[in-house]
């Protein structure tokens, strides 16, 4: 065997040298790796703390994760109109078995901060971070102040990214309460208690297994001004009451009116306010219904010229409200997906244009089961499923559509679900919607497939109809 030269064997220890170096300096660097490493994962532990005012110090703080111990907390005190301001970026807020009861008596004080957004609103928690998790919170109101405005709420989420979890609502605090929508939406005596609003800046939020209990006048959720908003797995309830109940007081705000309602706010659509029926002169009537809530899942079309847009409501229930799901009063379009709508007064379902609800069910027990009312709706499609409508009141209508190119389909798993006298109709003023005085009715290139025995009555303005009925299509197109 060659023997190595001297000058080989220097070569080979510097090889030896240098490969040693390599692995030291690898180790060097992977030493702090480690170590940061390790401390990402300490900064991804949630931080317990056992007082509403040591949580209130995370509150502003970003990169935070926080866990306030279950029990019940008592929000009486406040520095600000937004009781409770979420501000934090990238931060996660568990808050599963906390009940927090909020005094309505903070929703009249007037010493209270303004909010620098140009919005006057009182609520409850204001989520305005981005990134940010809330979860797990059971919060209801209690006390029987009504508060300043029709505008109070529990939740405002204007944050980006934010997403509200297994949320628990329960509202109270409203003025007149008993009486709906009768005495009006706002203004004069009326003291609202909405839920939850996603309002503008608010873009990418979602709301995921929330429950709203309605026990006041006001919208369960409602959008203005959103972009991008997913609603999914939210369930809403509210109260109903008929009018024999209200005639029957003795004593109280109706009494005290002698049962006059507050006129319509449209003159041309009288004795009709929002689903009930009242007497020209503005008498309440008996054998009718209301709703002692507003909406469930409401979008508004913009919030100070910011348009809504985007939305998806997703595997949603509404019982028991004035309108269900409510996106035809959008114009961008929106999407209604595996959602059920059961008891509501005034509709299950309002579609409207470029609209698409899908997979969907509702009753018609005291307002039609879905409407597409708009003149100027356009390209709406619409697979509603009949849910068992006996047993209702003041309702004959299964649904109702307007305007031009939608696509619609309506089947139900039994065909006694629906009265006989319950029909379909299209071009028609009756019922909700149709505000415009100077709109020319019309049903225009509608696809209709009714898979129930319920019959199809047209109107005048009821032109190029594609309809493959089981049941019995009217023609009263000839009919002024």
């Amino acid at each position: 065997m060659r023997k190595l030269s001297i000058k080989n064997k220097m070569y080979m220890k510097f090889v030896n040298l240098c490969f040693l170096a390599l692995v030291l300096l690898v180790s060097c660097q992977q030493a702090p790796k480690k170590a940061e490493h390790e401390d990402v994962k300490i900064q991804e532990e949630f931080i317990t703390v056992n007082s509403l005012s040591d949580f209130n110090k995370y509150l502003d703080k970003d990169d935070v994760k926080v866990k306030l111990a279950p029990g019940n907390y008592q929000i009486d005190q406040a520095e600000n109109i937004r009781f409770i301001a979420v501000t934090g970026n990238n931060s996660h807020y568990d808050l599963t078995g906390v009940r927090f009861m909020v005094d309505t008596k903070l929703f009249s004080r007037t010493d209270l901060a303004k909010s620098d957004d140009g919005n006057s609103m009182y609520c409850a928690i204001e989520i305005s971070g981005n990134h940010t998790t809330f979860e797990g919170l059971y919060i209801e109101t209690y006390g029987d102040s009504s508060g300043l405005q029709s505008k109070n709420k529990i939740f405002n989420v204007v944050g980006e990214n934010v997403v509200l979890k297994n949320v628990e609502v329960r509202t109270a605090g409203s003025n007149p309460w008993g009486y709906g929508y009768l005495y009006g939406l706002g203004g004069g005596d009326v003291r609202k208690m909405n839920g939850i609003r996603v309002g503008y800046p608010a873009k990418n939020v979602t709301l995921i297994g929330c429950k709203l209990h309605m026990r006041a006048m006001g919208h369960a959720i409602f959008l203005q001004g959103a972009e991008n908003t997913l609603v999914e797995d939210c369930h809403v309830d509210g109260l109903l009451r008929t009018t024999d109940a209200i005639l029957a007081e003795t004593s109280g705000y109706g009494f005290d009116r002698d049962f006059y309602a507050q006129k319509p706010r449209h003159p041309h659509k009288k004795g009709y306010v929002e689903g009930t029926v009242i007497g020209e002169d503005g008498k309440i009537l008996p054998g009718e219904i209301v709703s002692l809530s507003e909406d469930g899942i409401r979008l508004y079309p913009q919030y100070n010229g910011h348009p809504t847009k985007n939305t998806t409501v997703k595997d949603c229930t509404v019982f028991q409200m004035r309108r269900g799901i409510c996106v035809g009063l959008n114009t961008s379009g929106d999407k209604v997906i595996n959602c059920v709508v059961r008891d509501c007064v005034t509709t299950g379902f309002n579609v409207g244009n470029d609209d698409i609800v899908i997979n969907c069910s509702a009753n018609a027990k005291y307002g039609e089961a879905f409407g597409v009312p708009y003149t100027d709706a356009k390209n709406a499609t619409v697979d509603i499923n009949i849910l068992d409508s006996r047993n209702g009141m003041a309702n004959n209508m299964l649904a109702k559509i307007n305007g031009t190119g939608h696509q619609i389909s309506v089947k139900t798993d039994n065909n006694d679900f629906i009265p006989k006298d319950m029909a379909i109709k299209l071009s028609v003023w009756e019922g909700y919607g149709n505000y415009n005085p100077k709109a020319t009715m019309h049903a225009t290139n509608i696809k209709l497939k009714n898979e129930t025995t319920a019959k199809v009555l047209t109107y005048s303005g009821t032109t190029k109809l594609e309809v493959e009925s089981k049941g019995q299509v009217v023609d009263y197109t000839s009919e002024k």
